[in-house]
């Protein structure tokens, strides 16, 4: 039976590594506190994955299993933990999706560098071991990867779709995933073909209905009603509209003052001069042959008044009052016109032209909807309806997830096997590659593919599969050359994915790798915490 005897001290002093116990306890602390995070989310992965319920201190309720939104709202006040929240917030910004799978990796990967820096390797050696693996694995999957042309709108959509199955409405991935494909395909300017805005894709949310009834609207929607007051029209066919920034009331003085009138003749006066005032604004207006007026939100006084919108509505204008200074922009640049801040620069040239106008009734609600719209810029409005507001905010943050998938494959035109797959191949390859690596570097790397293994290892336990056989199984497969053989969570084994459509953008996976690994090297590198007061 072997003793624990002691190893003799090395002569070299760069292989092993001894360091004083602060530094030692810091770093183990930082390791801890953020492994603490990732195993918070690590539920969540995967189409069998677990939601979350996060309850915030006003009272709010969200139900998500969006890593990046579960992380966003945590209060976390441990430092390196707080890293893990930015990392997943930089894969929210970099790919959209697989913000859950890259802080699962961090921990992994943490994990197994808790182990290397108890086995006396320097942390440098251990951080630059991973960043070269991590460059290697990058090539490793670029030459897995597949090419997809943004003609082949059934990969787009399969890709759309995979992403939506881990999400709470993942039932409505048939009729969510079209739709982010052709909200994206529609805003790709030929000219710049690899730059997507998702700014231009404008989601409204309605409460009623189900998620069956979400829409692509090809123009104009707004989550308001029309200006009720005396009657006017809520219906316009060829429409001319404005979108105006100044006011239609009554002048004020520029400095708070207050005006006493004595006299009943003044103050007829004076609501003879407002009304002719008003009335030769709406003269102008109307000459140009306007027929809608999208009115900006004022903060200085009242945009309109009764008495305007009475005057408005008598000459038939439809007015929507109250448009939010944000969605300006958007507006003009899908109605093709320009927002007009004087009155004195109402002109017929600065406005849009639409077939229809009109104000619809849905849900408990109206809206308002520009269709039909002539010369219409390179934007695109969704309607999203749900029966209440936790489906509607997730819905929304879903959709918002498959639009980024779709826009990744704009960028970068390569698609990926999904379930694993890609994974396990990364951590054989790198297996065989460290035996070819000498000293703790070749180490470290095998370190690195293990820790690649917690993705499948967490789709299988997520499933309620068994996951050391899965993984075993897993790994079997690859060795045998099946590169494309992944958890098929569905049916609880493992089979080709790339033939059960479960795909995701290379630029998924690769920014999940680097952004991990960047992340852990930072945490790695951090020796001492300083509060400075």
């Amino acid at each position: 039976m072997a003793t624990n005897v002691a190893p003799p001290p090395r002569a070299g002093k760069t292989e092993s590594y001894v360091d004083n116990k602060r530094k030692d306890d810091i770093r183990m602390s930082n390791i801890k506190a953020a492994r603490a995070v990732a195993d918070a989310v690590r539920t969540s992965l995967g189409p069998k994955g677990m939601d979350k319920m996060i309850s915030t201190a006003s009272g709010e309720v969200i139900i998500t299993n969006d890593g990046a939104t579960i992380l966003n709202k945590l209060d976390v006040l441990q430092p390196a933990a707080k890293m893990l929240v930015e990392l997943s917030k930089s894969q929210d910004v970099v790919a959209g999706d697989g913000t859950t799978t890259v802080v699962v990796i961090a921990g992994a990967l943490l994990k197994q560098c808790q182990t290397l820096l108890r086995s006396g390797i320097h942390p440098t050696v251990i951080s630059e071991s991973i960043y070269k693996a991590s460059v290697k694995a990058v090539e490793v999957l670029t030459a897995m990867a597949v090419p997809v042309e943004l003609s082949d709108r059934e990969s787009l959509v399969k890709s759309a779709s995979t992403s939506l199955n881990s999400k709470v409405v993942s039932q409505y991935s048939s009729l969510l995933a079209p739709l982010a494909v052709d909200s994206v395909l529609s805003v790709v300017d030929p000219e710049k073909p690899d730059l997507v805005d998702l700014r231009d894709v404008k989601i409204v949310k309605k409460l009623g209905g189900t998620v069956d009834d979400t829409e692509l609207v090809k123009g104009l929607v707004f989550d308001k009603k029309v200006s009720h007051a005396a009657g006017g029209p809520t219906r316009v066919e060829n429409a001319k509209i404005a979108v105006i920034q100044f006011q239609i009331s009554p002048p004020k003085t520029d400095i708070e003052q207050s005006i006493v009138v004595s006299d009943y003749t003044q103050m007829d006066r004076i609501l003879k001069e407002e009304r002719s005032y008003i009335l030769n604004m709406i003269k102008k207006i109307k000459s140009t042959g306007c027929n809608v007026l999208l009115i900006q939100k004022s903060i200085l006084r009242d945009a309109v008044t009764d008495l305007s919108l009475h005057y408005l509505a008598k000459a038939k204008i439809l007015v929507v009052k109250d448009v939010e200074r944000d969605d300006i922009e958007f507006i003009t640049k899908t109605l093709n016109c320009l927002p007009i801040a004087n009155i004195e620069h109402f002109r017929a040239e600065k406005l849009g032209f639409a077939d229809m106008v009109e104000e619809l009734s849905v849900g408990d609600g109206k809206i308002v909807k520009i269709t039909g719209i002539k010369d219409m810029g390179r934007t695109t409005t969704v309607l999203v309806r749900g029966s209440n507001q936790l489906v509607l905010d997730e819905a929304e943050r879903s959709l918002h997830d498959a639009l980024c998938v779709v826009r990744c494959l704009v960028n970068k035109r390569f698609l990926i096997a999904g379930g694993g797959a890609p994974e396990i191949e990364l951590s054989r390859q790198l297996g065989a590659w460290s035996k070819v690596l000498q000293g703790m570097e070749g180490f470290c790397v095998k370190s690195f593919a293990e820790a690649l293994e917690v993705v499948p290892y967490t789709l299988a336990e997520n499933a309620g599969l068994n996951p050391i056989v899965i993984v075993t199984e897993l790994r079997n497969r690859h060795a045998q050359g099946e590169i494309n053989a992944g958890i098929n969570v569905r049916k609880g084994q493992i089979t080709n994915i790339l033939e059960e459509n479960v795909v995701q953008p290379l630029l998924v996976s690769t920014s999940a790798i680097t952004l991990a690994t960047e992340c852990v090297r930072m945490i790695l590198k951090i020796d001492d915490i300083v509060t400075v007061r």
